[in-house]
């Protein structure tokens, strides 16, 4: 989606294998995170990113924070790592200029005409979705969240309900 407004995508994987399929989504810069990720983001650009998307969560959110440049926004959104809050918190961890916000919503929080225009990206082959497996029912679901589970099939896991 941040390809579709112009922006230079960097992405994180921690499995440096998995950084080829970053590129083919349209992933500008992978980047192998190893808990240190401030310093490769920095050495990339060395003012910091405009803006990050964390989806990882509280464990790494403090790297994430030095990552952007003043006046940059993180928005925080996921947890990946199910830790769901940052233990002794200080505002001090967030640097000075930097806007820490969240996002929680579901796609019908999104305005109507944003979400047409990322399915229509989507339809037309701009926006790549990898999707890694189709379930079909409700049956199916225990399924997908064992595949989810294991990391070893990457892509958007579709669990398909018919009418």
């Amino acid at each position: 989606m941040a390809k579709e407004i112009g922006a230079t995508v960097i992405s994180t994987t921690r499995h440096a294998d998995r950084a080829e399929v970053l590129r083919t989504v349209g992933v500008d810069h992978p980047v192998v995170d190893d808990g240190h990720l401030t310093e490769k983001i920095r050495a990339l650009v060395p003012q910091g990113v405009d803006a990050a998307l964390e989806l990882v969560g509280c464990s790494v959110l403090a790297d994430t924070l030095r990552t952007v440049r003043r006046h940059g926004t993180v928005c925080f959104t996921g947890a990946l790592a199910v830790q769901w809050s940052v233990p002794d918190f200080s505002s001090y961890v967030i640097p000075v200029g930097v806007r820490l916000t969240g996002y929680a919503g579901q796609a019908t929080d999104l305005p109507a005409d944003i979400f047409a225009r990322q399915l229509q990206a989507i339809a037309e082959g701009r926006l790549k979705v990898p999707v890694a497996e189709v379930y079909r029912g409700l049956e199916e679901v225990r399924d997908a969240h064992v595949d989810v589970e294991s990391g070893t099939i990457l892509g958007k896991h579709v669990v398909v309900l018919e009418d």
